[in-house]
């Protein structure tokens, strides 16, 4: 059966070698390797970075020298190990799942297998901010609970990821983000059941210190955004002086120079406007400046204060375990009722392809491309400022084919905060998976600026009101998934699927990148014709 472990490739656990009972012959799985133990991964969470960057290339996606975890014989001892009742049950169910021959007999041990799976993994996860063991940290990373579950030639791939976050990006590992939210490096998922086992005082200290944060970060883009300004203008005036100051013969007199030709004097005039930009920009930078300084003296206050109140003082053990319970719900979102909910990763279950695995280089490479198709995808306005902030990606090691954004910013700092997507890490096509996180990010982030007026104005009200004169049923932001995954995918490339009028609500607020656009409008009419509404609204200054 498809939905069934094979016990050829992955031969059952017996009880008595994991909880310290007399080992017999032949009882270990793999005799001949030795336990390495592999570096403990201490990533955190990151500012948010305001302004033109991108992602970075990807020059690294595996160690040249893959660990041996992996070959660990007592990998599967030491993860159950130490976690009391939970794991005794998740063994007990497991070997009954493994040896059962009925199938109906399976399908119940498979099933009391995967609650008994997550009530272990929920006691597991509260340990995260300490240094758990490798074999532990990689059942929470990847779900590899048996080594032996996975064929030879997976394993040795899976023991030459990049372990570490050697990219500075907000990608995460379960295990890492489990560990941000315990220690405080980033706020939990917002829920209306979780409650944080903090003072009031602490949580509205913290909740008073992410909106001083947004605002700090908000300014600080503001200052970085002006002081471009000011040395655009400043390379423009050297260009106007340039232009000034050169200088020909009079006619019959070489050593007199010219009068100023028509290109110096419009030259002269437009340097008097350079000027007064140049004025206008530094009065303005004067008042960010001002208000960034305030904002650096609030966040440090509430920071002081916050420290007294010993709110980030230890890991928040409540704060994992509500958050790992949101988490829970994550997994069943990416997979849907139809998919396979089977906790642990078997070749039995898996059929991504290399490059199909969302481990964190490749899905960084996924989003850059997504990127370079929609710039505009990660970026947000604040004070007429266009700041990318990338959003925080959650790796969830699940068989489902659904990407999904479950915030699209912090309710407390919607100016700057990261919104968060969710992405599974075994699907049959990650580029697709990751596509749906983006297009559900870019719905839900230009819904909540619209605000009340989101079936009326920007992207979503025009697509409402598309959606109504065609009369369609269903789930408005399905159809959006769907219509951007044909953007990115088929329109990009010159394919044309998408309604005409669609097309045109996109290209004027999902904008392509220019090269993109630069390459359509020679394809055929219809994208000529739109490139040109581009210019003529450029000229109207209806931007």
């Amino acid at each position: 059966m498809a939905d069934e472990i094979d016990t050829r490739v992955a031969p059952p656990p017996i009880f008595g070698s994991i909880f310290g009972e007399r080992e017999e012959a032949g009882d270990a799985l793999i005799s001949d390797a030795e336990a390495v133990a592999g570096p403990e991964d201490e990533n955190g969470g990151e500012d948010v970075t305001l302004g033109p960057a991108k992602f970075p290339e990807i020059t690294k996606k595996f160690e040249e020298i893959p660990h041996k975890i992996f070959a660990d014989p007592n990998y599967y001892k030491t993860a159950l190990s130490n976690e009391g009742n939970s794991a005794t049950r998740v063994h007990g169910l497991l070997q009954k799942y493994l040896n059962a021959k009925d199938p109906k007999d399976r399908s119940v041990f498979r099933q009391q297998f995967i609650t008994a799976f997550w009530d272990f993994l929920g006691n597991l996860a509260k340990k995260t901010g300490g240094n758990i063991p490798p074999p532990k940290r990689f059942l929470l990373r990847f779900a590899i609970l048996h080594p032996t579950f996975l064929e030879t030639g997976m394993r040795d791939f899976f023991a030459k990821i990049v372990v570490e976050n050697q990219l500075a990006q907000p990608v995460y590992y379960l295990d890492e983000w489990l560990k941000a939210i315990g220690t405080g490096t980033v706020q939990p998922s917002t829920t209306d059941e979780v409650k944080v086992p903090r003072t009031a005082g602490s949580v509205r200290i913290q909740q008073l210190l992410d909106k001083s944060q947004g605002k700090l970060d908000g300014n600080r883009g503001l200052v970085k955004a002006k002081d471009d300004e000011r040395d655009n203008l400043e390379k423009e005036l050297q260009g106007r002086i340039d232009i000034i100051l050169e200088h020909y013969s009079a006619d019959g007199l070489p050593d007199i120079r010219a009068l100023y030709s028509d290109s110096q004097k419009k030259a002269i005039v437009e340097i008097q406007d350079i000027l007064k930009g140049l004025l206008r920009v530094d009065r303005e930078q004067a008042s960010f400046l001002r208000d960034y300084s305030q904002a650096a003296e609030d966040v440090e206050t509430l920071q002081r204060k916050l420290e007294e109140e010993g709110g980030t003082a230890e890991v928040d053990t409540g704060a994992v375990g509500a958050e790992f319970d949101t988490i829970r719900q994550m997994v069943k979102m990416t997979i849907g009722r139809q998919g396979n909910h089977f906790p642990v990763l078997s070749s039995e279950y898996f059929h991504s392809g290399f490059n199909d695995i969302g481990f964190r280089e490749n899905v960084i490479s996924v989003l850059a491309h997504i990127e370079s198709i929609d710039p505009e995808c990660f970026v947000r306005v604040y004070k007429n400022h266009n700041n990318r902030i990338v959003p925080y990606v959650l790796l969830i090691p699940s068989y489902g084919d659904t990407g999904f954004c479950w915030e699209p910013f912090n309710r407390h700092n919607r100016a700057t905060s990261r919104g968060r997507i969710a992405v599974p890490m075994y699907p049959k096509n990650l580029f697709v998976a990751i596509l749906i996180a983006v297009a559900d990010l870019r719905w839900q982030v230009a819904k909540e600026k619209a605000n009340f007026y989101w079936m009326e104005e920007g992207l979503t009200g025009n697509y409402y009101q598309w959606f109504q004169k065609m009369k369609l049923k269903g789930n408005i932001k399905d159809y959006f998934v769907q219509d951007y995954i044909i953007w990115i995918t088929k329109e990009s490339d010159g394919v044309q699927k998408l309604d005409k009028e669609v097309r045109g609500i996109f290209w004027r607020f999902m904008p392509f990148a220019q090269p993109v656009k630069e390459k359509l409008k020679t394809r055929n009419f219809i994208y000529q014709e739109l490139y040109q509404r581009d210019l003529n609204r450029a000229m109207s200054d209806g931007y």
